[in-house]
């Protein structure tokens, strides 16, 4: 028998699937994942607190495979798990169509200005005329990142008539020379070393004054002070914001009162039904590669950090 411990808010979707050669052992609160860790040779520490999750990786000497549903992993102890030779499997994909459906509603609220039909709607004001006139049709998209949520992105905007760019990190660097020929600038990208502080001052300033920049990937890649700095100033249009750092924002964040900034406050990828079904299915199936010694779906590359 292999001893897996896994989250008690999965069981009713998980346990079904389980094979018989798999022994659950079912957490329900940080003290118990805690408590039952060290018995895991599969582990499923999900956490939004961290520290009893990377606790829990520490004290798993036995750990062999970790499952994760969290997409972005670089929270993760990476270089250790690569050096006691354990796999690791995100939620690449899990949630991808639940984000890019969040990234057009946000681009179409902005286009169309809809927060101030939302309060005129709560003034009882009837608008003689709509406050936003933009079109998602016609207009340019620059893609960074072209993993599942990229992937779908894209797929959604070119269905509004968005000519659509995509930038791979293979890619290189040429896109920076053309950042002023998009209306969206859109992050999809993973949150490494190298992708961190990629969007500064340098490239806020080659944008064109109707810009808007899209980020829905992690909050480092974007060089908060230069945000906010050139949102205040009016040289992009505006900015929609799904990833903050830190998380909550602070009240007396400046993005809060700024009007041309949107914040989504991370709920693109809060977990749905149709996700959650997706997570059970995918470990269902890497239980049986695991046992066959076979590639496990949507494993990590440690070295990369996805």
């Amino acid at each position: 028998m292999t001893v897996a411990v896994l989250p008690g808010r999965m069981r009713a979707l998980v346990e079904p699937l389980l094979p018989d050669w798999i022994q659950a052992r079912w957490w329900d609160s940080p003290e118990e994942l805690v408590a039952l860790a060290p018995e895991a040779e599969i582990g499923w520490f999900d956490l939004h607190y961290k520290p009893p999750v990377l606790a829990s990786v520490a004290s798993a000497k036995g750990l062999r495979w970790l499952n994760t549903a969290y997409a972005g992993v670089n929270w993760l102890p990476l270089a250790d798990l690569e050096r006691r030779g354990v796999a690791l499997t995100c939620g690449r994909g899990l949630t991808a169509t639940a984000v890019a459906e969040f990234a057009v509603l946000t681009m179409l609220a902005v286009a169309k200005a809809y927060p101030a039909v939302v309060r005129a709607q709560d003034r009882r004001e009837f608008l003689d005329e709509a406050p936003g006139t933009r079109e998602l049709a016609g207009s340019r998209a620059l893609i960074l990142g072209q993993g599942a949520i990229g992937q779908a992105i894209d797929r959604s905007l070119r269905g509004f008539g968005v000519a659509t760019e995509t930038v791979r990190r293979s890619s290189g660097l040429g896109w920076k020379d053309r950042l002023g020929a998009f209306d969206w600038i859109v992050l999809a990208l993973p949150g490494t070393a190298e992708t961190r502080g990629l969007i500064g001052a340098a490239e806020l300033a080659a944008m064109k004054p109707e810009a808007v920049l899209v980020n829905f990937a992690r909050a480092d890649i974007v060089d908060e002070p230069a945000l906010i700095a050139a949102l205040r100033e009016r040289r992009i249009a505006a900015a929609v914001l799904d990833v903050t750092d830190p998380e909550p924002l602070p009240p007396d964040n400046p993005l809060w009162s700024l009007d041309n900034a949107h914040l989504t406050m991370h709920l693109s990828g809060i977990p749905t039904p149709a996700s959650l079904r997706r997570a059970a299915e995918r470990f269902a199936r890497n239980c049986e590669h695991f046992r066959n010694g076979e590639p496990l779906e949507a494993q990590v590359d440690l070295r990369l950090g996805y």
